[in-house]
């Protein structure tokens, strides 16, 4: 079961995580504190996320909260998305 931030959907960002791997046909198993990048995302991925998590959360992220650390796994996102719902 994934835990985390859910959207009003019960939506996860493990939910929107997997989705773009299973685009990229990735089956990697992903943890909540596993890199994305060493997953087998590309810069491009990166970008198609910052956006899901946008749409799928109801957040807009600052640019200068567009970064990798922010990024790099399923738990720094969801500290990003619950910062940013505060």
């Amino acid at each position: 079961m994934s835990v985390g931030i859910e959207t009003s959907s019960k939506v996860t960002v493990t939910d929107v995580v997997r989705r773009i791997l299973d685009a990229r046909a990735i089956a990697q198993q992903v943890l909540p504190n596993d890199d994305l990048r060493e997953a087998g995302l590309t810069s491009l991925d990166m970008v198609s996320l910052v956006l899901s998590v946008e749409a799928e959360f109801a957040v807009q992220i600052p640019e200068r909260e567009i970064t990798p650390t922010n990024f790099r796994s399923v738990a720094t996102i969801e500290t990003l998305v619950a910062r940013l719902r505060r």
